[in-house]
């Protein structure tokens, strides 16, 4: 490993561990998807296991559920526990306002589903995703999309700006295909300046499951650096 990939790994491992010490013997946890939620789901497991804690977790993806079996959480489902007490998950981008860019993993919708039903949703990444605008560097929306819409979607991103890609596999020919059975648009708008009215126009698009837009739904964040973690909260 590379010196600069083994600080970050170091760093998304430390903001993981100050984000496992908001979870409560008793608690419904959210488990985040992607490479940093990693993170969490395993240092939740050795809580668990030290603290003698009784934790119940609803992944939000097929590989935090295998996460979570790998680490012994007991998993739930929303439909036993509508409301969660906290989710941890991972970010893309992230702004001052803990607006955030999600979804470059695919798990989008059933991360918005429960970080919808949470009380408190906790974000995790290193300082690279930290972004003054959300959009910056030409970083791309995912969007969530029926099969059966994809090539309408495409050209209505198109209507109202964006620049849309069909996120195709890797070791398998055709598309990517999400835990829900779609497919993923990945939509560069460039700089996003009113988040909020994006997210309206394209989740009015017949066809659009859910984007990867997450607006005032965070609340505390933890940044990992080279040297420390950054705790950020909503303004």
């Amino acid at each position: 490993m590379k010196p600069k990939e083994a600080w970050i790994e170091e760093a998304k491992r430390k903001a993981a561990l100050e984000a496992v010490k908001h979870v409560k013997d008793g608690f419904i946890v959210g488990l985040g998807s992607g490479s940093t939620a990693a993170y969490a789901i395993a240092a939740l497991g050795e809580r668990i296991r030290r603290e003698n804690l009784n934790i119940l977790g609803i992944p939000t993806s097929y590989q935090a559920f295998l996460l979570a079996v790998k680490h012994r959480i007991a998993v739930t489902t929303l439909e036993e526990h509508p409301t969660i007490n906290l989710t941890i998950d991972g970010a893309d981008q992230i702004d001052a306002n803990l607006n955030l860019i999600k979804g470059m993993g695919g798990a989008l919708t059933r991360e918005k589903i429960v970080a919808s039903a949470s009380k408190q949703n906790i974000i995790i990444a290193d300082e690279s995703k930290k972004v003054k605008v959300l959009g910056e560097n030409n970083h791309p929306v995912p969007i969530e999309v029926l099969p059966f819409a994809t090539s309408p979607v495409k050209c209505r991103i198109e209507e109202i700006g964006g620049k849309p890609i069909l996120r195709e596999g890797k070791g398998k020919v055709g598309p990517v295909i999400t835990d829900n059975g779609n497919v993923v648009i990945d939509a560069s708008f460039g700089p996003i300046d009113d988040a909020v009215k994006l997210e309206k126009k394209l989740k009015m698009i017949p066809g659009v499951v859910e984007t990867g837009l997450f607006v005032g739904l965070a609340d505390v964040a933890y940044l990992g650096t080279s040297s420390a973690v950054e705790k950020m909260k909503r303004k």
